[in-house]
């Protein structure tokens, strides 16, 4: 059987009112067929709209229910009774298609424009023939006017030019068109001038960014903006979005700008803005400072600052950071904006570097150096003293007390045998000077630091001994063995040897706990038949009055080693002595190492170390290593010779003629100023003989 297919025309899809052509085409040399119209299932007949002509159905003022699937079927007559039926074709009504008039740029325009208006048809047609109209007057390409399609161009837009715009759309075959609302133009003769500001306003400070804004009123549309500075040349200029950041890195980036908006092809300019200067200042630096200190201890209170010297401090706020701590912490510090940091009770998670910046309004200030805030666990008060700690009535002595590895911020308390000492007028810093000092100044001093609100305290210092002996009498406490150091469970004897033969001499003690008479005492002596570690403290000679003479170190050691070495000062120019003694023998040990200040200077197979002619730089800590082990450390402390020649001299001459006094006292003034040029006070040292006069 021929194939059949229906054609449409106009084509698809058609306008509502249009008349609308199908036709019903067989391919077949016959051509006595007989035609059925269908649409969807339904036959059609020839009506008020539809016409069924042979071949062709035609519809007059198509409507949106003209719709739908049509189909044809052909038929011959007579011997022939086989049909050819269509395929379907949709037939699709619209309604005419809107369109409206654009303008490029945005209305209002101004005088000198060239403007563009597009008509703009609602329809997948692309044969549109368009004719445009300003009021009921077709225009036609002209001087001003160019008519291309679609787009209506004036060139060099007038106040003449304002009115209405519209535009047609037709389709040629076609009765129906489409025509446009109509658009108002306006044209103004007056150029815009676009206001300039920063934000921030006012100084513009380094590091800092500052953003331009060239402002066009937004009732004129959408502009470009074109940049100045310094000058207002062309070729200088810059073409950005209406805001322009501009990053101060150095004064130079300020002076004067202007900027302009321009918009189309080709450009057109509004007037220029008013000049800004902006004026670059040199921005501050941020500074940290801590109380009381960079380095602290657990449980302290602690405040940090920011300070930027700049005026009108109340107007900055602050910004918090810190490296090297738990993540939670540096949220707590970040979200700081105070210009103080306070940390009520210090702990190891506060450690780390602390910086800060200022911010005002949206500039910031350079960042701070960073400051280590290093927390120690405790604090520990020590005390030591200049020049020495035996001394004679009369002479000066200063006690200084220290908290290690922190200097700032530090009050401290003096206590003498473990009694609060209230004379603070005595006291300077961290020190606490007697002078002259008296022979009831001797005791066990100890010092204790504090600081910050509220108060924070050190542990006490270690203790540490003043002996001030008097002048009037000559005691001295012997000890045997002669050393300073000794084992433990050996046995040990002291007693008081007075010259003047006097008696009601004591030996008294002071060890890590308490002030203490000799357990075993025998008249002037003591006897200890086993000693332990709990013995080692200072020894010394007590009147009945009170009066404390001699005073000398013991130490006790439990350990397989000891240095032997004398209990007495050595005097200058003789020859110092020392020995490693091994506790199962009691005798040098053949190898040993000498140290002095924990530096090794002698090896010796004897295990004996002499210094002969020894000299002031000989003093200081000593001790002895061997393979059993390592002795404890003693002081060795060297006296001036000339001192005892010439003490010993005053001494006897005033118990052998009272009546000598004033001789004495003018002997010993020449001493003590052949002294003083001879060596440097702090080096004098009080010796037994001195305790004579």
């Amino acid at each position: 059987l021929p194939t059949s297919t229906v054609t449409v025309t106009p084509d698809n899809p058609v306008f509502t009112g249009e008349t609308v052509n199908l036709k019903c085409v067989i391919n077949s040399d016959h051509s006595n067929w007989r035609y059925e119209w269908y649409k969807d299932s339904v036959i059609l007949q020839t009506s008020e709209r539809y016409t069924v002509n042979r071949d062709t159905l035609t519809i007059r003022g198509a409507t949106e229910s003209d719709q739908g699937q049509y189909w044809c079927k052909g038929q011959r007559d007579g011997i022939r009774p086989n049909s050819s039926t269509s395929s379907s074709r949709y037939l699709s009504v619209k309604g005419l298609p809107t369109s409206t008039v654009t303008v490029t740029p945005d209305s209002p325009v101004f005088t000198g424009e060239t403007v563009n208006l597009k008509c703009v048809i609602n329809s997948d047609h692309s044969n549109w023939r368009y004719e445009w109209h300003k009021h009921s007057v077709i225009l036609q390409t002209s001087e001003r006017y160019t008519v291309n399609r679609d787009t209506l161009t004036i060139r060099g837009a007038t106040e003449s030019d304002q009115g209405q715009y519209w535009c047609k759309g037709q389709i040629d075959g076609r009765p129906n068109s489409s025509t446009s609302s109509s658009l108002s133009l306006s044209v103004k003769d007056l150029k815009p001038k676009p206001e300039l500001t920063s934000d921030p306003a006012g100084a513009a400070l380094t590091g800092n960014t500052v953003t331009l804004t060239c402002r066009v009123d937004p009732s004129t549309g959408n502009w470009d903006s074109y940049w100045y500075k310094h000058t207002l040349n062309p070729e200088t200029e810059k073409k950005k979005t209406n805001s322009y950041s501009l990053k101060i890195d150095s004064v130079s980036d300020g002076g004067q700008y202007w900027c302009r908006a321009g918009r189309g092809k080709p450009v057109y300019y509004t007037q220029y803005s008013d000049a800004l200067w902006v004026n670059v200042t040199v921005f501050p630096k941020a500074v940290v400072t801590v109380r009381p200190d960079e380095r602290v201890f657990r449980g302290e209170t602690v405040t940090l600052r920011c300070d930027i010297k700049w005026g009108g401090d109340t107007e900055w706020t602050y910004r918090w950071e810190i490296e090297g701590t738990n993540n939670q912490y540096k949220n707590t510090v970040s979200r700081t904006s105070t210009q103080e940091l306070n940390i009520s009770s210090v702990d190891l998670s506060h450690r780390g570097k602390y910086t800060c910046t200022g911010q005002i309004h949206t500039q910031s200030s350079q960042r701070s150096d960073a400051v280590t805030l290093t927390v120690s666990a405790e604090a520990q008060a020590s005390v030591r003293v200049s020049p020495q700690p035996w001394l004679t009535e009369g002479e000066s002595v200063t006690l200084i007390c220290e908290v290690s590895g922190s200097s700032k911020g530090w009050t401290f308390s003096w206590f003498r045998d473990h009694d609060h000492l209230s004379d603070s007028s005595r006291g300077a810093g961290g020190s606490y000077t007697l002078s002259p000092a008296a022979l009831q100044h001797t005791g066990v001093y100890t010092c204790r630091a504090e600081r910050g609100r509220p108060a924070y305290y050190t542990h006490n210092s270690s203790s540490q001994t003043l002996w001030i002996t008097g002048v009037s009498a000559s005691v001295s406490l012997v000890i045997n063995p002669s050393r300073s150091q000794h084992f433990s469970s050996d046995s040990l004897s002291l007693s008081c040897e007075d010259q003047s033969n006097s008696t009601g001499w004591t030996v008294r003690r002071y060890t890590d706990k308490d002030t203490q008479t000799c357990a075993k005492q025998t008249g002037s002596g003591c006897v200890m038949d086993s000693l332990s570690t709990y013995d080692t403290g200072v020894y010394w000679c007590e009147s009945e009055s009170g009066e404390k003479r001699h005073p000398r170190n013991i130490t006790v050691h439990d350990g397989e080693v000891i240095l032997e070495s004398s209990v007495d000062p050595v005097i200058e120019g003789e020859t110092l002595t020392l020995h490693c003694l091994h506790r199962s023998t009691n005798s040098p040990i053949l190898s040993a190492d000498f140290y002095k200040d924990g530096s090794l200077i002698q090896n010796q197979t004897t295990g004996e170390m002499n210094i002969t002619t020894v000299s002031k730089s000989h003093e200081g800590f000593y001790y002895c290593k061997t393979e059993r082990g390592q002795s404890l450390h003693s002081w060795i402390s060297v006296r001036v010779r000339g001192q005892i020649s010439v003490l010993k001299i005053l001494s006897f001459l005033l118990a052998a003629s009272p009546h000598l006094l004033a001789t004495v006292v003018l002997l010993y003034k020449c001493y003590r100023a052949r002294v003083s040029s001879a060596e440097d006070q702090s080096q004098y040292a009080v010796t037994e003989e001195e305790t004579s006069i």
